[in-house]
């Protein structure tokens, strides 16, 4: 029997919880029950799981556990008795609610959609979702915003509490309004990939559920932007790491193990969609992620066009961040030192990147002292023990430097 530890119920956590969570709010319709409910029937799989082993199907033991967790609550609390017959009338939910009619047919979709309800914040709408699709912890949603943990964790409790003192309804959008709630869904698609960078449970659903919005909204240009950037950076995924989970830099990649069949297909999505006019954000960091993919080796990467391109996107999403990428890129075309000035002009002290590019620019410039404390600031930041490890070494990985993408 394999051994069910800590870190095995973590990592089920991490890929099943979005879509119990999903399916409770489908059911039950209060978000704080089908969380709690969620959170509950992963503690007793702690307890469990390492005496019996995993049962055939974890995600559904999560969904059964938690769905008698939650009615188990509401029979408790005696309220709202109508809600509790209701869900007392569901057929068990492992293989799924049945399907509501709608454009929309994947409960996990069904609830970004419903989340990135107008009455809330982007801002909310984005946290929300990741909070309770991705199984990001408060710590983590707070650091995809730059934010504090405290200041996070305050705006998630006033997103729920206006979702219910509004009682917006947890349903599928009509298809006239699906356009409107686009920005923050694919904000949250995109973030969502970003955090499943060190967890490709999170990737891989990030992915299907780009793949599943093209399909819902093929006439949309941002949308197939999207899903060609993520399976244009998803392509780089075997090179990233060593064997021993070492970060490894793109400069330095063995593009031998990048997935030429992403690349192709990504490539041929981006294609079509910048035919369709003026491209959005997405279509601009795919065109990015198409010129690397198209050097054959790092010295062949066409930094002037990478310029150019980071200058389009400056125009249309003028954030720190799309302005430090572009540092970085002009740093390949202009020298370190025209890039510091850059940088050095950006706030973004609570952002690691920010911390290792200005170190790899000042250690360019032989300012090594600096570059230092540069490398320290950015490894006490950094998300993940590779990150880490790897800035503590000076950002050196063979002859390749920090930064350089993903």
């Amino acid at each position: 029997m394999p051994v069910v530890d800590e870190v095995t119920v973590g990592r089920i956590f991490r890929a099943e919880s979005g879509r119990s969570v999903a399916a409770l709010i489908s059911a039950f319709g209060d978000i704080d029950v089908a969380e709690d409910a969620v959170q509950e029937a992963f503690a007793v799989a702690l307890l469990k799981w390492p005496a019996d082993g995993l049962p055939p199907n974890p995600g559904g033991w999560i969904t059964t556990t938690a769905r008698n967790r939650a009615i188990d609550r509401l029979r408790r609390e005696a309220r709202e008795r109508h809600l509790l017959g209701t869900a007392m009338t569901l057929p068990p939910p492992e293989p799924g609610p049945p399907e509501e009619e709608g454009p929309v047919r994947d409960d996990r979709l069904r609830l970004i959609f419903t989340c990135c309800h107008p009455a809330l914040s982007q801002e909310a709408q984005v946290a929300l979702t990741l909070r309770l699709l991705g199984g990001l912890s408060t710590e983590e949603v707070a650091r995809a915003f730059l934010v504090a943990e405290p200041a996070m964790a305050q705006r998630l409790v006033r997103a729920k509490r206006k979702i219910k003192a509004a009682r917006i309804p947890y349903r599928v959008p009509d298809g006239h309004e699906l356009p409107d709630r686009l920005p923050p869904v694919l904000a949250v698609v995109y973030l969502v990939y970003n955090a499943g960078l060190s967890r490709r449970e999170l990737s891989g659903e990030a992915v299907r559920l780009a793949r599943l919005l093209a399909g819902l909204m093929p006439d949309e240009p941002e949308v197939a932007g999207l899903l060609a950037l993520l399976l244009l950076t998803e392509s780089r995924r075997a090179a990233r790491t060593r064997a021993d989970g070492a970060l490894v830099p793109l400069g330095v990649q063995d593009r031998s193990r990048w997935d030429r069949g992403l690349i192709a297909e990504g490539q041929e999505i981006l294609r079509r969609c910048l035919r369709r006019g003026r491209p959005g954000p997405y279509q601009v960091q795919a065109a990015v992620n198409a010129v690397h993919a198209d050097a054959a080796t790092a010295g062949e990467t066409d930094w002037p066009q990478i310029v150019a391109l980071y200058d389009q996107l400056l125009a249309v999403a003028p954030t720190p961040v799309v302005a430090l990428n572009r540092a970085v890129a002009v740093a390949e075309v202009r020298g370190p030192a025209a890039a510091l000035a850059l940088v050095d002009e950006l706030d973004l002290d609570g952002y690691h990147p920010y911390h290792a590019t200005r170190a790899d620019l000042l250690r360019r410039l032989g300012r090594d002292e600096e570059a230092a404390l540069a490398y320290e600031r950015a490894a006490a930041l950094a998300p993940t023990q590779a990150e880490r490890d790897f800035l503590a070494r000076g950002g050196r990985f063979g002859n390749g430097r920090f930064p350089g993408g993903r």
